[in-house]
């Protein structure tokens, strides 16, 4: 009987899993891949992060990014330098999860991969999981299983508030020339925008919409785009994925379980960041669930309030820009992203200097002109 069983082993399921076995509770994460799996992912990381842990992520780093490009319709470029303390991390997601899984393995957590979930039931006190390894008993369970996992839906989370959105990603291996830039293109692609991050060893070319973006020719736009940086797309495996957007508050906790990372829809509906919010949400887990154990009975249902308040409560801010910016590209282009410090305070809100709430005011009156 573990004290919790983990379900996924991406950044918040390896968060969640170092936090309660650094507290002496007793963790089994189980994950459908062999770990170190292939994901994709832009893999831009804040180094707000680190303040969350007690160790080094040197190795699990591929590059840090201190300036970002941005294009309209591949022309009228702005080159700004990130003015924050620590430069953006740029990581590829098999090595960064496996590491994080490591340091969770290392305080005692349990990792069994390569071992897909078939089924849950709750027995008295505690839930059984069923595998095809096995089954396994956890009195307390998290559901870090991401967008396309199974886990919301067999714990009775029928209707989740979330906005779907859509990614088509390549990895390019490529000579980079200046490793230190991430590139951001808007105009080219409805309700989002083309990013291209590099990594030691190439680049990771993606285009995501956030807003109802269908029924555009992904492959063609994003090929167009990558020929900016002489790579041919036609020669990389491409993947498709959903993201999970926030789309309002709502309970991401039921009986002794709780949900955590794209699972629990934490994805900025601005940016599509969803490292740093899924690494947030299984720090809370982890932080609710030894609470749990330790006798406090609302201490999941103070779970869903932290992230409410401490997280959701931006991201309405972050919604309602996304939704003026999106709408009106070139206006948000020319008025919001060409501004000197438009960079400056992006930088700020991914590395939790500041949030939304404190630049959409001003930013929603530059946009409609009328105070938003």
């Amino acid at each position: 009987m573990y004290d919790c069983i983990i379900v996924g082993a991406g950044p918040a399921g390896g968060t969640a899993a170092y936090h309660l076995a650094k507290r002496g509770r007793s963790v089994l994460v189980l994950e459908k891949a062999s770990l170190p799996r292939y994901k994709p992912c832009g893999g831009g990381v804040s180094p707000a992060i680190a303040k969350w842990f007690d160790f080094d992520f040197s190795p699990a780093i591929s590059v840090k990014v201190n300036t970002i490009r941005y294009t309209w319709k591949m022309d009228d470029p702005v080159q700004a330098k990130l003015k924050t303390p620590e430069p953006m991390w740029m990581v590829r997601r098999d090595i960064f999860d496996h590491f994080l899984i490591q340091q969770a393995q290392k305080q005692g957590a349990e990792l069994k991969d390569d071992t897909e979930v078939q089924g849950i039931e709750f027995q008295s006190d505690h839930w059984q999981v069923n595998t095809a390894s096995g089954i396994f008993a956890g009195r307390y369970l998290i559901a870090a299983d991401g967008a396309k996992g199974s886990m919301a839906k067999w714990l009775g989370f029928k209707e989740r508030k979330r906005r779907l959105g859509g990614a088509l990603e390549a990895e390019a291996p490529a000579q980079v020339e200046n490793g230190h830039i991430a590139h951001f293109e808007f105009g080219m692609v409805k309700n989002g925008y083309i990013w291209n991050f590099p990594k030691a060893d190439g680049y990771s070319i993606g285009i995501g919409t956030f807003r109802g973006g269908e029924g555009q020719d992904f492959k063609k736009i994003l090929g167009e785009y990558a020929t900016l940086f002489g790579v041919d797309l036609k020669t990389c495996k491409q993947y498709g994925h959903p993201l999970c957007l926030w789309d309002g508050n709502q309970k991401l906790h039921t009986q002794n379980a709780v949900l955590a990372g794209e699972a629990a829809c934490v994805v900025d509906p601005m940016t599509a960041e969803g490292i740093r919010p899924s690494i947030f949400s299984g720090l809370k887990a982890a932080e609710a669930i030894d609470q749990a154990i330790a006798g406090d009975l609302d201490a999941l249902e103070k779970y869903t309030e932290v992230i409410s308040e401490q997280w959701g409560s931006d991201m309405a801010w972050a919604q309602r820009l996304a939704g003026v910016f999106y709408r009106i590209p070139g206006i948000g282009y020319r008025v919001g992203v060409k501004r000197p410090s438009a960079t400056e305070r992006m930088g700020q809100i991914l590395c939790g200097e500041m949030r939304y709430g404190d630049v959409a005011g001003r930013a929603l009156k530059r946009l409609t002109g009328i105070g938003g």
